[in-house]
């Protein structure tokens, strides 16, 4: 879902109505909390989250105040949240960055030990590395949540930020800039590792799988769709953060050259260096109705959700069909 409220309630209902049962917000060029309100407002069933909203840009405090509040509203809100760069934290939004993974886990931690001060009547007492809550009196104590608390979701890439997710979350937000061979010998593990840490097992932690998916209801649709993948893809590969990926597969050389045309401000360059092979890599490409098989048979056993850049409506009954088809599946 955009940043455009004007255009979120129309949105929400048609996605609903399409076969949807979440509805994500970025935080891009818009807030991605106040979609969500209207979204909640125009539907029935559809789980509503931020995918995602950068953490470091708040402090627990707000985070907590915000979720508690479209949760209580909704009873069906994620507070996805994710960490950004460091150039976005200190440049963009003048805030303090210094070991990121740490800094999340603590800042998670935080939320919830408000949460338990709201709902159970604990003495706020929080006192961590970076961030510290200790005064909360009745006028700002809204109470118990009459629907729980909201889940809290993580993103990542690195393995660190990963094990973080797996120890003080409820799911992970894979990147977009994930491979299905990254996520089964980086991201699983570290998400395993996390959940042992935290003294728990995988079952009921939820996965947000990859969702580069590429098609359309004719050729022209399909190529538009792989030339905008293509762009994001090399977007995404020019950052040194998400090299490790690249690295895996092999290609951690093109890292450089698309930092490099980033820094020149050569956008439609860089995505003429993603060729078909990197392309069919990361994303599901195809017709509609071989979307659903092909992440069933590439991510079937390990992931619980699936999500996607665009609604590729186009053809209203045909993609509801389609969506049919995945759920089934």
């Amino acid at each position: 879902m955009g940043g455009d409220l004007g255009a979120a309630i129309t949105a929400a209902k048609e996605h609903e109505e399409a076969g949807y049962d979440g509805f994500w917000t970025a935080e891009t060029s818009h807030d991605p909390f106040l979609p969500l309100l209207l979204a909640a407002e125009h539907t029935e069933t559809m789980e509503i989250g931020t995918s995602i909203a950068v953490a470091f840009a708040r402090n627990p405090m707000t985070l907590a105040n915000t979720a508690y509040d479209l949760q209580a509203y909704s009873g069906r809100f994620i507070l996805g949240l994710g960490s950004q760069i460091k150039p976005h934290i200190t440049k963009r939004f003048s805030m303090e960055w210094s070991k990121p993974a740490a800094r999340m886990r603590e800042m998670i931690l935080a939320i919830r030990a408000i949460w338990d001060c709201w709902n159970n009547g604990s003495k706020l007492d929080f006192r961590g590395d970076f961030y510290s809550h200790t005064l909360m009196t009745p006028f700002f104590d809204p109470g118990p949540n009459p629907n729980g608390d909201a889940k809290i979701f993580l993103a990542g890439v690195g393995p660190l930020m990963t094990e973080v997710a797996g120890e003080v979350a409820d799911g992970f937000i894979c990147h977009g800039f994930t491979t299905e061979r990254f996520l089964r010998e980086v991201t699983l593990p570290a998400l395993e590792r996390g959940r042992a840490k935290a003294g728990k097992s995988m079952e009921g932690f939820e996965i947000v799988g990859p969702s580069f998916v590429v098609t359309g209801n004719d050729d022209d649709e399909l190529e538009k769709a792989a030339a905008a993948t293509r762009q994001q893809i090399s977007f995404y590969g020019s950052t040194p953060a998400y090299k490790p990926v690249l690295d895996l597969h092999g290609w951690g050389g093109m890292q450089e050259e698309l930092n490099k045309l980033s820094k020149q401000g050569e956008w439609e360059q860089m995505g003429t260096l993603i060729d078909d092979e990197i392309l069919n890599t990361f994303a599901v490409v195809g017709e509609p109705e071989a979307i659903g098989p092909e992440l069933h048979r590439r991510y079937g056993d390990c992931i619980q959700r699936i999500s996607f850049y665009a609604p590729y409506r186009s053809d209203p009954d045909r993609w509801r069909s389609v969506m049919a088809d995945l759920k089934a599946a």
